[in-house]
């Protein structure tokens, strides 16, 4: 990888982090465009690039992460289900899910029109869950079980975490900012279990490019978090939902034409 390609995958990683439109999914469809192989490094350095993303959120809520215990507590319980079956389905990700275009154009298709269905039935109660505290230890599991689906490419973490906390009854901005906080443990341990793996065996030139984007990536999501948090307080997901099914069939038609 060379530095402006460095540059494009950090930028469109922390933009779409927290979007509920897939930032592996984006960052897959990004890498083919420019023209990168699916190597064991490019796997390595998106998801690398995805904690540096991370970080921007442990800079904007510390306090919740490093303070309020009853908040970490939760966010460690839905934490659980992801860090069980990540480690499970390790290999499968890595070597046939994080290869696959289509799956990742398929998911995020169906995701999209899942978001604008789940949109426009979705009503929510006067007397839903607006604390972070409040959210039982039950409530945070399921609401891990909902993000473990984003190990499937394409289908955002953002999206599945926020999805499943408005059904199971939390405010719009008190799941998204739990979305958040979940990011941190989540990954983290995916950023840690793959260099773990495979650091070793990486060229001083490819660690430069993951230092590279890992800077990038937490700058661009320091903005991308302070957009989404705007702009919930007046609109719903819908946007994204139609988003995610005209970038599906824009790169179908792409790679057919």
């Amino acid at each position: 990888m060379n530095a402006i390609q460095t540059f494009i995958m950090a930028i469109v990683e922390g933009i779409t982090e927290f979007l509920p439109i897939s930032s592996t999914g984006h960052l897959m469809l990004t890498a083919r465009l420019l023209g990168l192989t699916q190597t064991n490094f490019l796997k390595t350095f998106e998801i690398a690039i995805q904690f540096g993303a991370v970080l921007s959120v442990v800079v904007l809520y510390w306090r919740q992460l490093l303070v309020d215990v009853r908040v970490l507590k939760r966010v460690v319980a839905a934490f659980i289900p992801a860090a069980i079956l990540g480690l499970v389905f390790y290999k499968i990700i890595k070597n046939y899910l994080l290869t696959s275009y289509n799956v990742v154009l398929w998911s995020l298709l169906l995701g999209g029109v899942a978001l604008i269905v789940f949109e426009l039935l979705h009503k929510e109660k006067e007397d839903a869950i607006d604390e972070l505290a409040a959210i039982s230890y039950k409530t945070a599991l399921l609401i891990g079980l909902f993000q473990a689906i984003a190990m499937i490419p394409g289908v955002s973490r953002s999206a599945a975490t926020i999805v499943g906390g408005l059904m199971l009854g939390l405010k719009r901005k008190t799941i998204v900012e739990f979305s958040f906080l979940l990011a941190v443990p989540t990954m983290l341990a995916a950023t840690g279990l793959d260099l773990l793996k495979n650091a070793g065996g990486f060229s001083v030139d490819q660690l430069s490019c993951l230092s590279m984007g890992f800077v990038l990536s937490f700058v661009s999501a320091l903005i991308g978090v302070k957009f989404l948090l705007r702009f919930i307080k007046d609109h719903t997901f819908i946007p994204f939902g139609i988003y995610r099914i005209v970038l599906a069939i824009t790169f179908w038609l792409m790679v057919t034409i």
